[in-house]
Formats: C-alpha cells, structure tokens, sequence
C-alpha cells in the first residue's frame, strides 16, 4: 500500500514530542539495549518491533485495565492498546534515527457491525524508497503479524465489503480521535467506548 504522509518533512518523522517522547531515560535505555542486541537499523528495527509485539501485552488481550498512551508509560507498565503499542515503536525507533510514523485502518466485526480505528506504524529503513507498514498489536490465535518489508503481514486484513478501510495517511503524531480516546479514558472499559469509529 502507498502511504500518504501527512507531512513531507522528513525530520516530523524522527522528532518527539509528549506522546513520542524518545528522549525519556527508559526509551532511550530500551533502545540502546536493543541495538546493542543488533548494530545494524534493519536488524534493529525487527528487534524493535518483536519486542513491542511480544513483550507489551494488547490489554485487551491481557485484561489490564490500565489505559497508556505516552510511549515512555507504554514501555515502564508493560500494557497497551493497538494505539499505545504503536507510540512506543515509534518512539523507538525513532531513537536510533529510523524515520516512523502512525497509520490506521477501519476494522468491523464479521457482519460488518461495530466498526473501531486500529493502529499501526510505517517505517521506512535506510536506502528504502517507500514506508513499510508493521502492526505490533501483539498475536494471538488468529492474528500472526510479522515483521515484514516486501509483502505485508499485518495483523488484520481489511475486508472492504465489510467497510473497512486501509486509511493511506501516515501521520507524524498520533490521530487527535486516537490521542483523545486515550486521554480521555480512566480506564479500558471507559477506553472502549471512546474509541473512533473512523476517521
């Protein structure tokens, strides 16, 4: 898929602000153990992603009630939605110079019924000519998103005769309809019930 970006400046795609805050201590820790690991930013990038897929829980799989959505909070409690995880790859990567970005898609149940946004990133590695888009909302039985540069494998396919939708925006920071279901949730009950139905 083609991504837009929101903003063509390359730097909006390595910058931190409050909700990609690469710059707090625990990212960057977190980051440099991570290329420590690796040394190279595709190998890194793979790390990354693993890490955020495998060791942050989606709480809605895990049951955490907790709602997250700095991506230094992300990383220090171990738990977030689509959204959340997605700022804390961002953020990594971003610490070691890899340009990302946040994208989404309109998903809906098998009927077509109770539509919601997901989050995932694009990146686009070094000597690369286009973004690659990765989902690190974590797998689970019937979801198996890899880490991928030459053919996708996400963790959900839109079905467009359900209406959903691959939205071709990246965006710089977060959606302000992701951010302010976030921010405006005590928890993830309350989170579910704010979450964008589109965008």
């Amino acid at each position: 898929m083609q991504l837009i970006p929101q903003n063509p400046d390359a730097p909006a795609y390595l910058a931190a602000d409050e909700v990609i805050d690469h710059g707090h201590p625990l990212v960057r820790e977190t980051a440099d153990a991570l290329w420590t690991a690796t040394g190279d930013a595709y190998s890194y990038a793979k790390v990354a992603f693993e890490f955020v897929r495998d060791t942050i829980p989606h709480s809605g799989d895990s049951g955490d009630p907790r709602v997250s959505w700095r991506a230094s909070d992300v990383l220090r409690t171990r738990n977030g939605i689509c959204y959340a995880k997605s700022h804390a790859l961002v953020a990594l990567l971003r610490a070691r110079g890899v340009p990302a970005g946040l994208c989404y898609q309109r998903l809906a149940d098998d009927d077509g019924s109770n539509p919601v946004v997901h989050g995932l990133i694009a990146l686009r590695l070094p000597g690369a000519a286009d973004w690659a888009r990765q989902d690190p909302r974590g797998n689970k039985t019937g979801v198996d998103a890899r880490f991928a540069l030459d053919s996708e494998q996400l963790a959900f396919r839109v079905r467009p005769e359900l209406g959903e939708v691959d939205y071709p925006e990246l965006y710089a920071v977060p959606h302000p309809a992701a951010l302010a279901a976030l921010k405006g949730s005590a928890d993830r009950q309350e989170l579910w019930r704010n979450l964008p139905t589109a965008l």
